[in-house]
C-alpha cells in the first residue's frame, strides 16, 4: 500500500496539546519532546500504515516513546489520524472519545 498523504482531524491538535501540557508540567522541555516524538510516529505511517491491529474500529499504533496510542483510518491512499490518546486512561473513556470522532 502506497500512502501519499497523512492528515489529522482537528481534535488531534487538542490531544497533542493535552499531552504536551501534562509532560511539560513534569519537566520543562519534556512537552516539546513529547510532541516531536509523536510527529515522528505520524511520519512512520508512510511506511507502516495498515499493519496495526484494529481497536474500536480504527487502526491503533503504539507511540514509540510515550504511553500513547495513535488511532487512524485509511481512505484510499490517505491516512487520517483521528485521535492520539493516553493508554493509561480508562478504556471506556477511550471508546467514548473515539466514538465521538466517527
Amino acid at each position: 500500500m502506497k500512502i501519499k498523504r497523512i492528515r489529522a482531524l482537528a481534535d488531534v491538535q487538542f490531544d497533542l496539546e493535552e499531552g504536551d501540557s501534562f509532560y511539560e508540567f513534569q519537566s520543562p522541555g519534556l512537552g516539546q519532546y513529547f510532541r516531536d516524538s509523536l510527529l515522528a510516529d505520524f511520519q512512520s505511517l508512510f511506511l507502516y500504515a495498515g499493519i496495526h491491529s484494529k481497536r474500536y474500529g480504527f487502526y491503533r499504533m503504539h507511540a514509540n516513546r510515550f504511553p500513547y496510542a495513535i488511532y487512524y483510518q485509511i481512505q484510499g491512499d490517505d491516512v487520517i489520524i483521528v485521535a492520539v490518546l493516553d493508554m493509561r486512561q480508562n478504556p471506556s473513556r477511550t471508546r467514548s472519545r473515539l466514538h465521538s470522532r466517527r
